[in-house]
């Protein structure tokens, strides 16, 4: 079995995804893991995909969707590696405020500071309004209070507001 990672990136349009998937499906690849948005009118598409085809056969059969040059296609293969197993706790941090250069950076910095790490994050400019959001697995032994208060700190540096609220085992 070979993993893939493709990348479709692009001026969006309806059928993006229909048509990667379906193209997909029929080579036998599984989709096991995505992530689909839409950035400022562009369609961006990450898939792990895994099966029996090779990259040349995956990187042809997807060729079609860029050939009228308003999408580009990539595939990789990935080293088959086992997941490992979620040893802390998650979280959801979320910072929203006025927009400026170095949000991002100045907030995840705090998580990484602690050894947690960011598994998902999703930025939003809505006119002057700028939105985070991100999942965040923390380390057992973090001290979450602490985290809190220099995330509060850097969001006061930077003019914004910041939360973290721990996601409870049944809302996975």
């Amino acid at each position: 079995m070979t993993l893939h990672a493709i990348t479709v990136l692009g001026h969006d349009r309806p059928g993006i995804i229909a048509e990667t998937t379906a193209v997909l499906g029929g080579l036998g690849l599984n989709l096991e893991d995505s992530s689909m948005t839409l950035l400022r009118g562009h369609f961006a598409m990450t898939l792990i995909s895994a099966g029996d085809a090779d990259v040349d056969t995956v990187e042809a059969a997807l060729a079609p969707l860029a050939s009228g040059g308003d999408l580009t296609v990539s595939v990789r293969e990935l080293p088959v590696e086992r997941v490992a197993d979620l040893a802390g706790t998650s979280w959801v941090l979320s910072v929203h405020g006025g927009d400026r250069p170095g949000i991002v950076s100045s907030v995840v910095s705090r998580v990484a500071e602690v050894g947690g790490n960011i598994t998902d994050l999703t930025t939003r400019l809505a006119g002057d309004l700028y939105v985070l959001v991100a999942e965040v697995d923390l380390p057992k032994d973090v001290d979450s209070d602490a985290l809190l208060v220099s995330l509060r700190e850097t969001a006061a540096e930077l003019g914004v507001g910041v939360s973290l609220h721990e996601v409870e085992a049944d809302e996975l």
